[in-house]
């Protein structure tokens, strides 16, 4: 089913072979290279490690096979990228420098920081360290980067969780020192290459919160008629000159990172906030996607290129929200036209084989110590659906302008954002399940299971199986990235689609521009390490997805540490051998139903295919998406967990008092 059949042979190692991978240290100190392709991982043992750390990149020589496991040894040649160089720890200061001991439950060597290099850290304090050098069989050399306030725990906590996702917190002196030389002004020379769009109305809409605005819309009623609507997007490669210090740093980072109360960025704030941002009554250096449309949002032409725009206002998604519901507000009439052709674009997406997938985000209300007094749930408006649409046209044609272009019959190497056919083995066992509810499927052709799951996303409105089914429905796709090989994305329904539109956040974005422009210029751009730089950009974007999940999953901690002993009503979110997870209605707060939590009731197993864990005295059932109530038990932080107790009540007539134990009592007998 699958568009990507490329099936690669497991390749077997040889002594004497190096091959890249990353290195996984166990707790116990040795450590495994998993190697793309290999069948199985290299061990190696601790002092073969050539001052490789946990996550990082390696060569590793292969030099025998363990004689009793078969299992092949190596020895690291080189690290060719390390995932962490900052680390959050304690100092220990010496008579002749500190020595520094990482907060990390994988084993690695102190880190020794001369006196020079503490920054007035004293003995015994909290601080970031880096490390600056490393020779073999010497300690690890390092500086401190900053004193932590060992009363902010919230401050520690997100800033370990980005370095431990391979997120430095620090821009190198040399980036800085290179983007304070980037002059303020725009000269004249640069704008009688460009299109002038300063004297046409443009205007950006964004978070109420945002300081980087990388995007503006443009409008004007053309005499024909039609309408001309300008995606412009800020020019970041104007500024990010590639192989310099800026540019190997941001594609080091590939993006940015949002967690709850702070914004890790992927490039310095002179770029990001100033030079590139899209700020109002200011003019600003753009690459542009140009559009003219009818009314019926049909796209007639449209044009591709290097721009300069002067933002007339800068909206808020909320301001917009407001203009659109009431009809009344600034620039007014160019709102409702612009969100009447979004609404339009969107519903022919849909139509043409998009997927509606619905999901719910949380933003948390913070007091002024970033502490969660608040869970607000994000709702997907038709001012956020406005900006949607035209990026997504946006990225839809650049990608679509650059697949026609071939050389020697092939496509040009360029940064796709595809999106593979849902996994057979996952989707099959969802469609049995989705029976249950008396929804069908049409597994023949792609085209066929995007409409089968529409038709199943708008029945389930409103209804007690509507989260079940969307979530295990969004676990049976494929997981989107960037790839030279162009695959189209699926849940989109586009056959050519890329990531144009944010260039400030994403590298690939970057990278769309740079190839773009050559394309432009008539040039034909071969980058052979391309691909390598897509899995790189694909990689940190999932590391980057973790950052969040954790730094939210923190938060989400920290905020019901004040519910401890108290009861909520919740959905079963998953299950598993071990218990059930379930997520509050009114917070969105998961925790963890332990099954020993439940023993003193009876004993569960877990039936895969029917997503439940089932009593095997009473039959009791907890399925996903059933609505359970549940005490909240602890909250520990450190490990970011909820521990939740499932309340045991009489609903819908059932009778839930615990069976009879067959056997002998296992913990102490519940309370009711």
């Amino acid at each position: 089913m699958s568009r990507k059949q490329t099936r690669k042979k497991k390749k077997t190692g040889t002594s004497g072979n190096t091959v890249k991978g990353v290195l996984d240290i166990t707790r116990s100190g040795i450590g495994y290279v998993m190697v793309e392709n290999l069948a199985n991982d290299i061990l190696v043992r601790p002092g073969d490690f050539n001052t490789a750390l946990h996550g990082d990149t390696v060569l590793v020589r292969i030099k025998e096979a363990n004689r009793q496991s078969g299992r092949l040894q190596g020895v690291v040649q080189e690290v060719l990228q390390r995932k962490q160089t900052e680390f959050l720890g304690r100092i220990e200061l010496g008579k002749n420098a500190g020595y520094f001991m990482a907060d990390v439950d994988k084993p690695m060597p102190d880190i020794l920081v001369p006196l020079e290099h503490l920054n007035g850290a004293k003995h015994n304090d909290r601080v970031i360290v880096r490390i600056v050098e490393w020779e073999k069989n010497k300690k690890p050399l390092g500086e401190v980067l900053q004193v932590m306030d060992a009363g902010n725990e919230n401050d520690m906590a997100m800033k370990e969780i980005l370095m431990e996702n391979g997120f430095p917190l620090f821009f190198p002196e040399n980036v800085i020192e290179e983007t304070e030389r980037i002059p303020d002004r725009i000269p004249h020379s640069e704008i009688s290459k460009r299109q002038d769009f300063r004297d046409i109305l443009t205007f950006t809409i964004d978070p109420i919160d945002a300081k980087d605005f990388d995007d503006a819309l443009s409008f004007r009623v053309l005499k024909n008629g039609h309408y001309e609507i300008g995606v412009h997007i800020a020019d970041v490669s104007h500024y990010v000159l590639p192989d310099t210090a800026l540019d190997k740093e941001a594609y080091d980072r590939a993006t940015s990172v949002y967690l709850p109360d702070r914004v890790s960025p992927m490039l310095p704030e002179r770029i990001s906030n100033e030079l590139c941002s899209l700020r109002p009554h200011e003019d600003k250096l753009t690459f542009s996607a140009v559009f003219q449309m009818t009314p019926k949002a049909e796209v007639k032409h449209y044009w591709i290129g290097k721009t300069i725009i002067h933002s007339d206002h800068r909206f808020t998604y909320e301001e917009v929200q407001e203009i659109i519901e009431q009809g009344t507000g600034l620039y007014q009439d160019e709102i409702l036209i612009l969100n009447s052709l979004a609404q339009k674009m969107r519903r022919q997406r849909f139509k043409k084989g998009a997927i509606n997938f619905s999901s719910q985000e949380v933003r948390f209300k913070l007091d002024e110590n970033n502490k969660p007094i608040g869970i607000i749930v994000k709702e997907s408006k038709e001012a956020h659906q406005l900006i949607e649409e035209f990026m997504l046209l946006a990225n839809r044609m650049v990608a679509e302008s650059v697949s026609k272009i071939k050389v020697n019959k092939r496509p040009i190497p360029f940064p796709y954002r595809v999106h593979d056919t849902p996994d057979e083995t996952k989707l099959l066992p969802f469609v049995e399940f989705a029976k249950r509810y008396g929804h069908s499927f049409d597994t023949k052709t792609p085209e066929g299971i995007a409409a089968s799951f529409n038709q199943m996303l708008l029945a389930v409105q409103g209804k007690p199986e509507q989260h079940v089914l969307e979530q295990l429905g969004i676990r049976t796709m494929a997981k989107a990235m960037y790839t030279t090989e162009n695959i189209g994305h699926y849940g989109l329904g586009f056959k050519n689609y890329c990531h144009f539109t944010s260039p400030i956040r994403r590298y690939p974005d970057v990278m769309v521009h740079r190839i773009v422009e050559q394309v432009l210029a008539g040039e034909i751009p071969i980058d052979k390490k391309l691909e390598q730089k897509c899995k790189h950009c694909s990689e940190k974007e999932r590391a980057a997805m973790e950052a969040e999940r954790a730094a939210n999953k923190y938060k989400q901690v920290e905020y019901m540490k004040d519910f401890i002993g108290e009861e909520f009503e919740g959905v079963i979110s998953g299950v598993a051998s071990f218990g059930f997870w379930v997520e509050t209605i009114e917070h969105k707060c998961e925790g963890l139903v332990s099954l020993n939590s439940l023993l003193t009731y009876d004993d569960f197993r877990l039936v895969e295919g029917d997503y439940s864990l089932v009593g095997l005295r009473s039959g009791r059932k907890f399925r996903m998406g059933d609505k359970v109530r549940i005490k909240v038990v602890s909250a520990n932080l450190s490990r970011r967990q909820l521990d939740y107790e499932w309340v045991i009540t009489a609903a819908l007539g059932e009778e839930l008092a615990a069976p009879k134990a067959t056997g002998k009592k296992k913990g102490k007998k519940k309370k009711k």
